[in-house]
């Protein structure tokens, strides 16, 4: 793949800073990160339609609907989940850019990617939510029975059962999502914004 290198940044008559001021509230990327089943994008979806009820300009990057447009030409190796993440990062960095809270549904398995991700954001603007679900839970509720199709040879490079995955050390906040609902989750996280100021 070659790189170009005859291509120079063009300066935006708009700034981050005036859509923020005339939406109201900062923008930001909460990183949702964890296992397959883990309740990633149904917290991610809930909370999107809460921010949408209270007048807050955000977006849901969903890891399958992003695979099915703009990374469909990706599969499950090392290499390719590396190449997805980085791809997302940058999509949600225009978001944030934009004025806008934009949540990410991703596995995003390695900390090296999450790391690489979270460096393309000012200060404060990239916020790790990592979904904690044990790997036995989220195997019981396997609601797209992936974790059955990866066990019977179906599915390889699986995270959890074939390839790693690499809880955060230090993430923003952490949700358990085995012992709490997607509301209390979603309360949690809004709670969060607004003692950060972002809401």
């Amino acid at each position: 793949m070659s790189i170009a290198t005859n291509v120079t940044w063009h300066a935006a008559a708009v700034t981050k800073h005036d859509r923020r001021t005339k939406n109201k509230h900062k923008s930001c990327a909460l990183w949702f990160t964890g296992l397959s089943g883990s309740g990633k994008s149904s917290i991610a979806n809930a909370l999107s339609s809460e921010l949408h009820q209270m007048g807050v300009r955000e977006y849901v990057l969903d890891g399958d609907n992003i695979r099915h447009g703009l990374n469909r030409d990706l599969g499950f190796s090392d290499h390719d989940r590396t190449e997805n993440i980085r791809r997302i990062g940058e999509v949600a960095k225009l978001f944030v850019d934009s004025g806008a809270i934009v949540t990410t549904a991703f596995i995003s398995p390695f900390r090296s990617d999450r790391n690489q991700a979270r460096n393309l954001f000012d200060e404060g603007e990239f916020i790790e939510v990592f979904v904690d679900c044990p790997l036995e839970e989220c195997e019981r509720r396997d609601p797209k029975r992936l974790y059955a199709k990866a066990r019977s040879g179906e599915i390889k490079d699986f995270t959890g059962i074939h390839s790693p995955y690499e809880a955060p050390e230090q993430p923003e906040i952490t949700i358990h999502s085995q012992f709490v609902t997607v509301n209390e989750a979603v309360e949690e996280i809004v709670t969060y914004l607004r003692a950060k100021d972002i809401l």
